[in-house]
């Protein structure tokens, strides 16, 4: 019996295995052969491109921002080099995403959730770059490079920032760039915005972004397979630099303008005001200051959203230009309007004596003089001198409403004035039409009365009402008033010259202006607005007060101020008979309350640093606070 294996058989069967084993050999070998000839010699062309497009990428040069000069030359807006950390969100893992965030934020110094929330807020692809940090110092813009694969999809480019010289002092003209939006991208792509572009946001940045951005060019780079540029292979079309912008900004008159508002707001502790000069003759403003303000160089380092979120929250509103972005009511500074059109439409001479009381009556109701005792018999001179409002209340009860509406018109008023800013209101001029319009009735007697001394439902902005007063002292030509003067092309040469823009003559004579320009001086020199006539120079204008908000507990409102006050061509010796002012100033108190007209004062204390005047004027007992309503 055979119980054991037979071992002549053992050889065949490993031979058998060995064959076996090398022809699965030699048909692998095979197949990988036949499959690397495909790709290398059949189809090797086709998968070289393909390999070629992978790692050269045609990427967007950025031209240079245009500067911005004041109208001296001096620099207002640089652009500087600086680093910036962005993310590709292609290139990071979604695995590893929280890890490097972290490590992100650790160097930055920041809080996670905000670079998270830039990432998350990306408004273009997941290739797209992302802006995550920006103004980011040399020293961990290094750290940041050098960490390598640490941080996949982070990288560190070098761009412009821009650099506003004065910060605060000329943010609400300038305004500052930010990043494009997710709404913004659609329509900016068409014209070669990026999702990680920086654009004009608010202020003449907005205003003009077309001549400021430039034109950009392209290269051609290559990038490793973590995303990552590892050279620049071709410029295809250089970057055209953008334009630059000389504007009518006076820095010395911006100075000025702020040191007399911050004086007055921290005397009284006011918390909104607004100071603007212009030259009369061109349209051309000189400054415009709207405190509260804030610094625009916050933005261009990239402000947090905890800080933006602040600024949006104050009650004092300092994003907001109070020059132009609000209307107030005007106060008897309205009373030009009433003076004018009842001189033009002949319902009075400029001898016409016209009775002020204590009040006028309609029906039950009486409207008073804001001294309660009226001025005896007044012309227009008077009239105006005083700031009788009894005697204005009949003014615009001659005009009626919708005359009274169309004088306002020809002033500018209820209209934007077409200041090279964005965002501008256009106050309301109250008509029968307007009235039935907003609230379904016409014009009532009572508020025919209100408006003829600004108050009622009369709102003007700031730049409305001294564009107004320029075109008395210029004599009747209103202007679109400019922020910027020339637009100077990359090469040095003028694109767009200096023209002032005449947006149309009032439709009255020569002598009605004349008439007004003297009655605004005898505002002055009746000591309406206190030692005003005292200083070395001549100035017309006129002060008004306007009530507004919720009564105390006495009844009384809050009321704020305003002054609008011009000098002649000469301004020590000069007559308001011929229109040659060459400077406007006006002021706006908000909620001042105080003994005196503040909007006076700031304007007194402007007219002595703008003239070199070394005695001080200045009365600062008529800043006390208190609802006294005084000075009208």
């Amino acid at each position: 019996m055979n119980s054991y294996l037979d071992r002549s058989t053992v050889p065949d069967r490993r031979f058998s295995r060995f064959i076996v084993f090398g022809l699965v050999v030699v048909l692998a070998v095979s197949a990988l052969t036949a499959r690397l000839f495909y790709l290398q010699i059949a189809n090797g062309s086709e998968y070289a491109a393909i390999s070629t497009r992978q790692r050269t990428v045609l990427e967007p040069i950025p031209a240079p921002r245009g500067l911005i000069y004041d109208r001296n030359g001096r620099l207002l807006v640089d652009n500087v080099p600086t680093f910036a950390v962005k993310v590709r969100p292609a290139d990071l893992p979604n695995t590893l995403r929280d890890d490097v965030v972290a490590r992100l934020a650790a160097l930055l110094g920041t809080d996670a959730s905000e670079i998270h929330g830039a990432i998350d807020g990306n408004p273009g692809s997941a290739f797209d770059l992302v802006r995550v940090a920006q103004d980011v110092d040399q020293s961990t813009a290094q750290l940041i490079s050098e960490a390598g694969y640490q941080l996949p999809g982070v990288e560190v480019v070098v761009e412009a920032r821009r650099q506003y010289t004065d910060g605060a002092l000329t943010s609400h003209l300038l305004g500052y760039t930010g990043p494009v939006s997710a709404e913004q991208l659609p329509d900016l792509r068409a014209k070669g915005y990026q999702p990680d572009d920086l654009l004009g946001k608010v202020g003449l940045e907005a205003q003009y972004e077309t001549e400021l951005r430039g034109t950009y060019g392209s290269e051609s780079v290559a990038r490793d397979a973590t995303g990552r540029r590892t050279q620049t292979l071709q410029t295809v079309q250089d970057a055209e630099p953008g334009a630059s912008l000389t504007l009518t900004i006076d820095t010395k008159a911006q100075r000025n303008a702020e040191k007399a508002l911050k004086w007055a707001m921290k005397k009284i502790g006011m918390t909104r005001g607004v100071v603007i000069a212009m030259n009369p003759q061109t349209g051309e403003i000189l400054a415009m200051v709207s405190l509260p303000t804030y610094d625009n160089n916050r933005f261009a380092r990239g402000i947090s959203t905890t800080d933006y979120a602040k600024l949006l929250k104050d009650k004092d509103k300092p994003l907001l230009n109070h020059a132009i972005q609000a209307h107030y009511a005007p106060g008897s500074t309205y009373k030009l309007v009433a003076g004018t059109g009842a001189l033009a439409d002949r319902k009075i001479t400029d001898s016409t004596p016209i009775m002020t009381r204590p009040y006028l009556t309609l029906g039950d109701t009486k409207f008073y003089e804001w001294n309660r005792r009226g001025w005896g018999a007044c012309n227009i001179y008077c009239g105006f001198g005083h700031s009788s409002d009894t005697f204005f209340y009949q003014m615009a009860g001659m005009l009626g409403i919708d005359r009274l509406g169309y004088w306002a018109k020809q002033y500018g008023f209820g209209q934007p004035t077409g200041v090279d800013l964005p965002s501008e209101v256009a106050g309301i001029v109250p008509t029968n039409a307007w009235k039935q319009d907003a609230l379904g009735s016409e014009v009532f007697p009572g508020e025919t009365y209100q408006a003829g001394i600004g108050q009622g439902y009369d709102a003007v902005t700031p730049l409305q009402l001294i564009n107004a007063y320029a075109a008395l002292a210029n004599g009747g030509k209103l202007y679109q008033p400019q922020i910027v003067r020339e637009i100077i092309g990359p090469d040095g040469a003028i694109l767009r010259p200096f023209e002032p823009k005449l947006l149309h003559k009032l439709k009255v004579k020569p002598s009605v202006l004349r008439i007004m320009r003297n009655a605004a001086r005898e505002t002055v020199t009746l000591r309406h607005t206190y030692n005003l006539v005292d200083l070395p120079i001549k100035v017309a204008g006129k002060s008004g007060t306007a009530e507004f908000g919720t009564p105390d507990s006495r009844g009384r409102l809050p009321y704020s101020s305003f002054f609008v006050g011009f000098t002649p061509k000469n301004a020590r010796t000069g007559s308001f008979d011929k229109p040659d002012s060459q400077l406007v100033v006006m002021a706006f108190a908000h909620d001042s309350r105080t003994v005196g007209n503040a909007a006076t004062e700031i304007v007194k204390y402007f007219l002595q640093l703008h003239y070199g005047i070394k005695k001080d004027y200045r009365m600062p007992e008529l800043l006390e606070r208190g609802n006294f309503y005084q000075n009208d």
